[in-house]
């Protein structure tokens, strides 16, 4: 299912323009000097990028550090308005770069479409321990409330809701062995269970994929072994046959830059080209290394 049909960033000549006090400029701002500080104008100057990006079912963006696949997505869903959680690089000149490109949709753009980075899953697994850090400081706390009150649930004076909640879960630990384990656990959430990176990072990805969606998936395979990463491509395949999705990716991962019918934009050749996975650099990268090996004789 084709949501965004295309995406266009600012002309060469906007891109130039922008800073310079002509009739007709939209920025009324001092011209700026610094690279990193006029972001992310400059950033694809001389770079070649098509008149518009098309995209399919599954659109790839792969390129090197640097190359601006990351930023792309950004722009789209600043553009689009997509729903998004962790925070993202952007300057003062951000939403003037994001009002000179364009869209073309098919259909509408479905509410609950989203982007998902790799810092959404860096974020998840820390309120995970967080969580947890706050369940053991509290385990810490019942357990000496457990040693100071244990010989005193029958004469506890209840002074509170408090007191009262206390006095309670001391009787049921009494009625269920007396033990110190029983008087905690009836009073203590259980910790939210820690997964490895991998586990965690494709359980947010299956969970926050809803059908009928466009998808900005930014590096997925973050932290995903190559098993999880081939796991991550057939969901991906999945839900664009079975559930009406769409996604735009940036990764350079070779398993996903295989995704079946996926049209990859190679971002590190000048002008960017759509190219066949299996002639992008960072491919060749691993072919040549595996080859080498073989012809060593050391694997």
């Amino acid at each position: 299912m084709i949501y965004l049909r295309a995406f266009s960033t600012p002309t060469p000549e906007q891109d130039e323009n922008a800073f310079y006090p002509l009739s007709g400029s939209f920025i009324e701002k001092n011209r700026q000097t610094c690279r990193n500080s006029v972001y992310p104008f400059v950033l694809f100057r001389n770079r070649g990028l098509p008149e518009e990006f098309t995209f399919g079912d599954i659109t790839v963006l792969c390129g090197g550090n640097g190359s601006g696949k990351s930023t792309l997505l950004n722009l789209m869903a600043e553009k689009l308005g997509l729903h998004r959680a962790a925070p993202y690089n952007r300057s003062d000149y951000f939403e003037d770069y994001t009002a000179l490109c364009n869209y073309k949709t098919a259909r509408f753009v479905p509410a609950h479409s989203a982007i998902l980075t790799s810092d959404d899953v860096f974020d998840r697994m820390l309120d995970i321990r967080r969580v947890n850090e706050g369940v053991d400081d509290t385990r810490e706390k019942l357990l000496r409330e457990w040693r100071e009150n244990r010989y005193s649930a029958q004469d506890m004076r209840l002074r509170g809701l408090e007191d009262y909640d206390r006095w309670k879960a001391l009787k049921e630990a009494k009625k269920k062995g007396g033990t110190a384990s029983a008087y905690v656990n009836s009073r203590l959430a259980r910790n939210i269970e820690e997964r490895s990176n991998g586990e965690s990072a494709l359980e947010l990805f299956v969970n926050a994929i809803k059908d009928d969606a466009l998808y900005l998936l930014d590096e997925p395979e973050n932290s995903l072994s190559p098993a999880r990463q081939m796991e991550l491509k057939y969901f991906l395949e999945d839900c664009v046959r079975r559930h009406g999705c769409q996604f735009i990716l940036a990764t350079h991962s070779p398993f996903l830059l295989a995704l079946k019918g996926a049209r990859v934009y190679d971002l590190d050749h000048a002008p960017v080209a759509v190219k066949k996975w299996t002639e992008l650099e960072c491919v060749e990268v691993y072919r040549s290394f595996f080859r080498a090996l073989e012809e060593n004789g050391t694997v």
